[in-house]
């Protein structure tokens, strides 16, 4: 019945902004930081070159400002997402990451703050990507190809926070979400992200608020 393929990238225009927009603006506060505002206080490196005479202090502040932007810029274009939706798949791509859902197993999508999320018939979850993409663009290429789409997450009074040795939990589930939250903590995204996945087979979806998890059986 739905034939047609539908994408939705980050704009074109979005992605340049922050690469251009963001060392630019790192030059020129790290400029305004270190020769104009003289008061300011500043780490040992930045003092440095505020020390260094003219024009090598200001070429310097300027060079490690769009530094910084440019690593800035790099982390942030991390999450420009594409959604492509076709008749076989759903396929949630960005910069070096790709994931390719069945479109058969998709019964609903929603945006859970700034991620975009892919939910299976039974609760499971399927995908969860970060997002800054419009919501009205994805709520209308999702229904377009006959997937419903829900405001919020539509298990969300399902979750509950884990605390260690909650006896609703077996001890391998209790195991991963520890590891989770130390991840959590450290900001290690990518064992944050392998981690989740193995709860997911153990039938248990997981989502963050801050440094807390939260979890609910798959099934709702």
């Amino acid at each position: 019945m739905f034939e047609q393929t539908t994408t939705v990238p980050t704009p074109w225009w979005a992605r340049v902004l922050v690469w251009l927009g963001l060392p630019l603006a790192g030059a020129g506060l790290l400029y305004l930081a270190i020769r104009v505002i003289a008061w300011l206080p500043l780490p040992g490196p930045f003092r440095f070159i505020r020390e260094l005479p003219e024009p090598l202090g200001t070429v310097l502040a300027v060079g490690v400002g769009a530094v910084i932007g440019l690593v800035l810029a790099g982390l942030g274009d991390r999450e420009s997402l594409t959604v492509r939706i076709d008749p076989a798949e759903v396929v949630l791509t960005r910069p070096g990451t790709t994931s390719t859902v069945a479109r058969r197993e998709v019964a609903v999508a929603f945006p859970d703050r700034d991620q975009l999320v892919l939910l299976g018939r039974t609760g499971r979850e399927l995908a969860r990507e970060p997002s800054h993409l419009s919501r009205h663009r994805l709520r209308a290429a999702f229904t377009a190809n006959g997937i419903e789409w829900a405001d919020h997450d539509p298990y969300r009074d399902a979750y509950q926070r884990w605390v260690p040795d909650l006896p609703d939990l077996p001890a391998t589930a209790h195991a991963l979400l520890a590891a989770r939250q130390k991840a959590l903590e450290s900001g290690d995204d990518t064992d944050k992200r392998e981690l989740r996945s193995e709860l997911a087979r153990l039938g248990f979806v997981v989502r963050d608020e801050g440094k807390r998890q939260y979890w609910r059986h798959a099934d709702g």
